[in-house]
């Protein structure tokens, strides 16, 4: 079992990238598919706190203020007073279509003629159909194979062409790049994006209105788009804020290339889609290194049995990824006694499959 591991890589401004994370991030895709190459280029940078007000300000219109509540039966479980932000209740089920509305309503007449082209477990790929929908922009999704049925006919529903392709996340990403570069669609890749993360990123702007006292928010750690924003975020607005990343046992890239402060792939083999990437990514990470100050590994089944404790303890459906803060609060329960805790319950699109399997741990 890998520790949290505490502290903050110094140095460089803030959300800077090394060329080498340039090339990362744009090298694949290329001027064909409507993205930016380095050569010449100024430093790529995240975004900043302005950027999250304006994308604030950006989805307003189209998506309202989430949820945030505490339940005693939680409170009692962690030992602290805990807040959960139900990004569960959003319109497609999940927090990350803050950043697609943020960024589809942003593109070109050029691009959205061109049309878009994402890969996905399944949450980015609904965010960017159904952003696409609102702004009359044609969407193509590449998935694995397997991926939640729920989740591929959400995409289907909103509009999407959903293209099947690899095992698992990573084979799906290669294939739509290449599709990308082959016709000319407007990639959007589900990190690497600075509207997109100052997007999720509002998330946390809400909760620390919602609660100022907030001491802690574990947030959960795929791609890690969510928690680079949350740490935009809670860094402006109080820097005593103690951001803790939680991802999968079973799936540590980000975490590794967090601990390694370099880019490095890992096994994939969480059921947890929205912690399920084998690769980190450039403009995250970047973020990460410099204002994530902890970062926790979670098991399978502890993630399992979180799910069922939303169920029971805050009457609310969450899947793998939105019960995984959960989990590592419980885990850490004894650091954080006490204290004002907030959970992102990041989704809630579980399947049928693995809500079973859950229940099978009761």
């Amino acid at each position: 079992m890998m520790p949290a591991l505490p502290g903050t890589l110094q140095g460089g401004s803030q959300g800077g990238l090394t060329q080498t994370e340039q090339d990362t991030i744009f090298g694949s895709i290329g001027g064909d598919a409507g993205m930016p190459t380095t050569k010449g280029a100024q430093t790529v940078t995240g975004p900043d706190f302005h950027d999250v007000l304006m994308a604030r300000r950006q989805i307003r219109p189209y998506l309202q203020r989430t949820a945030m509540h505490s339940y005693p039966a939680i409170n009692e479980l962690i030992g602290a007073e805990v807040f959960i932000k139900h990004e569960n209740y959003q319109p497609v089920g999940a927090f990350k279509v803050r950043g697609g509305i943020n960024l589809i309503s942003q593109l070109s007449g050029e691009e959205r003629a061109r049309g878009v082209i994402a890969a996905s477990t399944g949450n980015h790929g609904q965010s960017v159909s159904y952003a696409a929908r609102l702004f009359g922009v044609k969407a193509r999704i590449v998935v694995p194979e397997a991926a939640n049925p729920g989740k591929v006919a959400a995409m289907r529903g909103m509009g999407a062409e959903v293209i099947l392709q690899g095992e698992r996340f990573d084979q799906a990403r290669l294939h739509c790049e290449a599709l990308a570069r082959q016709r000319g669609y407007r990639y959007v890749h589900s990190g690497d994006e600075p509207l997109l993360i100052a997007g999720v990123a509002t998330e946390a702007l809400e909760m620390l209105e919602d609660e100022p006292g907030l001491e802690v928010i574990f947030v959960p750690v795929g791609g890690g788009s969510g928690a680079a924003g949350v740490c935009i975020a809670a860094n402006a607005i109080d820097p005593n804020v103690r951001v803790v990343g939680v991802q999968s046992e079973a799936a540590p890239a980000a975490y590794e290339s967090w601990r390694q402060k370099r880019l490095v792939e890992a096994p994939n083999t969480t059921f947890a889609e929205g912690l399920a990437t084998g690769t980190a990514f450039a403009l995250p990470q970047a973020i990460l290194r410099e204002r994530l100050k902890e970062f926790v590994l979670v098991g399978e089944e502890e993630i399992m049995r979180a799910m069922i404790w939303m169920i029971e303890r805050a009457h609310s459906l969450a899947e793998g990824a939105g019960a995984a803060a959960l989990a590592a609060a419980y885990r850490m329960r004894d650091e954080i006694a006490g204290k004002k805790i907030g959970l992102v319950c990041s989704g809630g699109n579980t399947s049928l499959e693995h809500l079973k399997q859950a229940l099978e741990l009761v």
